[in-house]
């Protein structure tokens, strides 16, 4: 029974492994939604003396009107910047929750079959 606390220290490892990809996949989708926010929603610019209405990024037929408050608040090259730096957590979050599930999957299968084995008559 000496490998038992290895088993449950490997266990241990596997599941933060996997807390840490799920923590970094949250992070990726937080900041999609943020970014949907940002493109699909209407959204109100004040600039000191009045608010100005502005239509949602993505139902605007003229992106870059006369209204420049509106095109300075909330432009694209903002929305993609905010999609394009989600990719790194959303792999790295990925890759560390898909590993830690196969390694706590495979102690798992390797404890059964040692059990299994050790009732073999």
């Amino acid at each position: 029974m000496r490998s038992l606390p290895y088993d449950i220290a490997f266990r241990a490892r596997a599941r933060r492994t996997q807390a840490w990809g799920l923590g970094l996949l949250t992070v990726a989708g937080l900041l999609w939604i943020w970014c949907a926010v940002g493109i699909f929603l209407p959204y109100t610019v004040a600039d000191g003396r009045d608010d100005d209405e502005c239509e949602a990024r993505f139902g605007s037929e003229y992106l870059h009107n006369d209204r420049s408050d509106c095109v300075a608040e909330r432009d694209w090259p903002e929305m993609v910047a905010l999609l394009g730096g989600s990719i790194p957590f959303a792999v790295v979050g990925g890759v560390l929750y898909t590993s830690g599930s196969v390694s706590h999957r495979m102690a798992e299968h390797l404890a059964e079959v040692t059990r299994l084995d050790g009732a073999r008559p």
